[in-house]
């Protein structure tokens, strides 16, 4: 992959937030990482709502190909309507409609990492390690566990719960939890029902998120029953707003880290580049 990719930029697009600098970590962490590999002649950050905004990251490039990674975990209206219709790229059903010439460089814009199907390694090792983690009294087996997805969703959009009950379906064919669900933050079954949905004991919760943003630190533990003004009262002090793991409703529940702090989201990033550099190459033959 070095040689393949020694002449070609990338650039992580994250959301970016104006009002939550945690938001953005993922981004910076995962960056880091790649520039480490030295895979590629140019390794970049950049953002829809901050700063650095990818318009003038694009600009400084100066590499021949470059690949934009859009770290979203849905395929919603920004990943795939407002940024590539800001960026010239005319979207279509055809993977060619990905690529762009420009002057004397290729830009490439990827499908978003929480689509890949990869994407179920970083689940089911951000379940794993939150178990691991905190095992009081032991960690629970994955057979007597059930698995919860929780993602954002939204009556505005299908797209928004799509990749969340894909990822679910994905898991759950693999047999390894007693059962595996999808809840939400807006839309229906909610974080709030898993205790009903869930007939094990043990429960562990997987935020389908980029960052431990607000929806992670403060909104998931309120829905899983924790007083708000205790939330923040933890925070305020540093502290985990939730305890791993929380015995509710006679179930003992864990809650993971969002999936997009998972280390394996670098292998995801470079999995989606690899996707579009083999459609570059037999659009080129």
């Amino acid at each position: 992959i070095a040689d393949g990719f020694s002449n070609a930029a990338l650039v992580l697009l994250g959301h970016g937030s104006g009002r939550n600098n945690e938001s953005c970590l993922p981004v910076f962490q995962y960056a880091a990482e790649l520039r480490r590999r030295r895979l590629f002649a140019d390794v970049r950050e950049a953002f829809w709502k901050q700063e650095p905004q990818v318009q003038r990251v694009l600009a400084e490039v100066s590499a021949p190909r470059v690949f934009i990674v859009p770290l979203f975990l849905s395929d919603g209206y920004f990943c795939e309507e407002a940024i590539p219709r800001e960026l010239g790229f005319r979207l279509n059903d055809t993977p060619t409609s990905r690529l762009a010439r420009r002057a004397s460089r290729v830009l490439g814009y990827c499908r978003s990492v929480g689509a890949h199907d990869s994407l179920q390694q970083a689940l089911l090792a951000r379940a794993n390690e939150v178990v691991t983690r905190f095992p009081f009294p032991c960690p629970p087996k994955p057979v007597d566990t059930t698995l919860f997805v929780a993602g954002h969703g939204t009556e505005r959009s299908d797209n928004s719960r799509r990749n969340v009950e894909r990822h679910v379906e994905l898991i759950r064919a693999l047999n390894c939890y007693a059962a595996v669900h999808a809840v939400f933050l807006e839309e229906t079954p909610r974080i709030s029902d898993c205790y009903a949905l869930a007939a094990t004991r043990q429960l562990v919760i997987v935020p389908f998120f980029i960052s431990d943003g607000l929806h992670v630190r403060e909104d998931i533990p309120v829905l899983l029953g924790e007083p708000g003004p205790l939330v923040k009262q933890r925070l305020a002090a540093g502290q985990p707003a939730w305890r791993n793991p929380t015995e509710r409703h006679g179930k003992r529940v864990w809650c993971a880290r969002a999936v997009g702090t998972e280390p394996l989201m670098v292998e995801v990033i470079l999995e989606r580049v690899r996707e579009l550099a083999r459609l570059g190459e037999s659009n080129q033959a």
